[in-house]
């Protein structure tokens, strides 16, 4: 049986740190918080997965693509350790077996949502790299991928700070990750999750808490 949840990409879903329902995974030791999801245990997924200390996962192949960004702890494969604030992406065809150490992880993750053309591995620990100046006074944006359309960054926010009316060629999606982020329809803290469809508008803005956020661009479905 397939699960469909949040499958309409022509709707808005907003998804609140007080909504969450972790749901244990086949693994012991690691749970999901599901954000939107069409398919079984292979699926195209956007999710939150926690995994507690010395947890693991099984091999597998990444049929579809993985993309994640580590939240907290210490993400760990046969390839590398990857601490909080790292950006990974496996391609098409990649595998792996996650191997958590003692600090656990969790990780935001999308599956199953690469372009069969974008084939470069990438491994960034943002931490580590430059941020560039927004287009607004207040902003300061780190760039992590950008491919056909799809563009990929983090941006910090400044208290205080307004940014212009836009409008979303592509969809766009948000993880907050500090401070509080909030537009014309409301206020989203720490863990926010937002997906908003092809070709809406909001004015975002920060209060006297500022904001980081993940945020995607141009890869949501007409």
């Amino acid at each position: 049986m397939t699960t469909r949840l949040n499958a309409d990409f022509s709707e808005k879903v907003v998804i609140l740190p007080q909504d969450y329902q972790w749901v244990n995974s086949p693994m012991p030791g690691v749970k999901r918080m599901m954000l939107d999801r069409i398919g079984d245990e292979v699926a195209r997924a956007t999710s939150i997965v926690r995994y507690e200390p010395n947890s693991a996962f099984s091999p597998h192949c990444h049929t579809g693509g993985e993309e994640f960004f580590v939240l907290e702890g210490v993400f760990a494969d046969e390839h590398s350790q990857y601490p909080a604030g790292s950006y990974v992406r496996n391609p098409i065809g990649t595998s792996h077996q996650p191997q958590i150490g003692d600090e656990g992880a969790t990780i935001f993750v999308k599956l199953h949502q690469f372009n069969a053309k974008d084939t470069k591995p990438k491994v960034i620990d943002t931490n580590k790299t430059e941020w560039r100046p927004g287009l607004v006074e207040g902003l300061n944006v780190m760039p992590l991928h950008d491919f056909e359309g799809e563009h990929v960054a983090l941006v910090k926010w400044a208290p205080n700070t307004r940014f212009n009316p836009h409008k979303h060629w592509g969809g766009e999606e948000i993880l907050v990750l500090e401070g509080t982020f909030h537009d014309e329809y409301g206020s989203y803290p720490k863990g926010s999750w937002l997906r908003s469809p092809h070709m809406s508008q909001h004015q975002p803005f920060t209060k006297g808490d500022g904001a980081l956020i993940f945020v995607k661009i141009g890869h949501i479905p007409d």
